[in-house]
């Protein structure tokens, strides 16, 4: 199977590239994908040889100045819990706080880690409190990281973690994932973070400080990192539903034994552009930050550039207009810092947006850019192998607009159908490791 992986990743012809992507186009896989044994092998989830910590959850940081989602200002003496949707599971686990964009250190009093019961609830008995290099009350520098200490907790594949903040004084709000997608619970004031019942005053769908969750997983487990913009981010998937298409990969991942220990990272931000700032910092400044430095990663997945062709329109930002080639060669860019660090990357087609109900966004122009992006993205060979999206949520009969079955309504993003059928249209050879 590496060998195949190899002249999948550095030999094929353009010729065989497309039919690949035909292939693995929604209508395609099944009769595709081969059929593999289950070879009967142990689930060593970081008790074997030679284990390692592997991200099984993150969300990209970025400012709230151009929030997607209204959020609060500041926390003052405020608990905030937050869920989050691990791919694999494991025994043991850390989590990544961050104060990346903050302008003062980020004083945390108390973090506590466990399993979802129902909605704010947490199972009894799974609570465990966490410490930052033995200490509980921590201050995070300004523009730094900070792991907790492992505890030991065992995290099911595709179970969700509460993790809860106390954040004892004024704190303003610079550091956060506005487009969670899932219910933050906010009290009203105090400590709360070992509250089996949580004393919601309010909610918000972001998650704040948070930027990872990892397990101590085996030697052979790796992450998939999925580099995007909102449609990567789940934009228009159900709350709390866990239907972004990087979730319903990694359920497809957990349904064969043969890549049940590939994790994904959802490092999607919605408004995210490949060349310019706007949400989030640009795709080619943070790179670094989302992908190289996540830890277990072997695998990524770009899908990002439709941003850069419609928000010069829908903004008035004509000085932002970039052509096909500029967004190509921010791919290039991107693709060979992967490749310096022995990672696989996989390109992803943009999808159809004729018909989007944000005003100036598409233009005739802008979509004979995206098909030119994706003409090159099918038989350039510069990426390692192709995952075309555009084939699998087009519309048959007028290909430049979505499937009416996978829109969401706006023309732009999917529903949590189209979210299905981007993921199964993702051939699972394509995360094969050495075991």
């Amino acid at each position: 199977m590496k060998k195949w992986l190899t002249k999948l990743s550095f030999e094929w012809s353009a010729r065989r590239r497309e039919a690949l992507a035909a292939l693995v186009c929604v209508f395609g896989l099944a009769a595709f994908a081969p059929v593999f044994a289950d070879g009967g092998r142990d689930r060593d989830e970081g008790d074997g040889a030679n284990p390692h910590w592997v991200a099984t959850w993150a969300a990209s940081p970025q400012s709230a100045d151009f929030a997607t989602v209204p959020s609060p200002a500041t926390f003052s003496n405020q608990t905030i819990r937050m869920v989050v949707h691990a791919s694999i599971g494991g025994n043991r686990l850390r989590i990544r706080l961050t104060n990346e964009l903050g302008a003062q250190p980020l004083v945390i009093g108390a973090a506590h880690v466990a399993l979802q019961s129902s909605g704010s609830s947490i199972v009894a008995g799974s609570d465990r409190a966490l410490t930052f290099s033995g200490q509980g009350t921590i201050a995070i520098p300004k523009g730094a990281p900070m792991y907790s200490d492992p505890v030991d907790l065992r995290i099911p594949p595709l179970g969700n973690v509460v993790v809860t903040l106390y954040l004892p004084q004024a704190t303003p709000n610079t550091t956060f994932h506005a487009l969670g997608q899932q219910t933050t619970w906010i009290n009203a004031a105090g400590d709360s973070t070992n509250a089996t019942l949580f004393p919601t005053a309010t909610t918000t769908t972001s998650w704040y400080a948070l930027s990872a969750l990892e397990v101590r997983a085996s030697s052979h487990s790796v992450a998939v990192v999925t580099l995007g913009d909102s449609i990567t981010d789940g934009y228009a998937s159900t709350v709390d539903a866990n239907r972004r298409w990087p979730n319903l990969l990694a359920e497809r991942l957990q349904q064969s034994r043969r890549y049940d220990d590939v994790a994904v990272v959802d490092q999607g931000i919605s408004g995210n552009r490949v060349l310019h700032d706007a949400i989030g910092p640009n795709a080619l400044s943070r790179i670094d930050r989302d992908v190289l430095a996540t830890s277990g990663v072997r695998f990524v997945t770009l899908l990002e550039g439709i941003n850069d062709l419609g928000f010069p329109g829908a903004f008035g930002l004509a000085r932002e207009t970039v052509t096909a080639d500029d967004i190509i060669a921010g791919y290039r860019q991107i693709i060979a810092r992967a490749h310096a660090k022995n990672l696989l990357i996989y390109g992803a087609t943009l999808t159809p947006f004729e018909g989007t109900v944000f005003p100036g966004y598409y233009s005739v122009a802008g979509e004979a850019k995206r098909e030119a992006v994706n003409a090159w993205i099918r038989t350039s060979g510069a990426f390692d192998a192709i995952i075309d999206f555009d084939r699998a949520v087009r519309d048959p009969s007028h290909p430049t607009r979505m499937r009416p079955a996978f829109d969401s309504g706006d023309h732009l993003h999917p529903n949590d159908t189209g979210y299905q059928a981007m993921a199964n249209a993702i051939d699972l050879r394509l995360f094969e490791v050495d075991r």
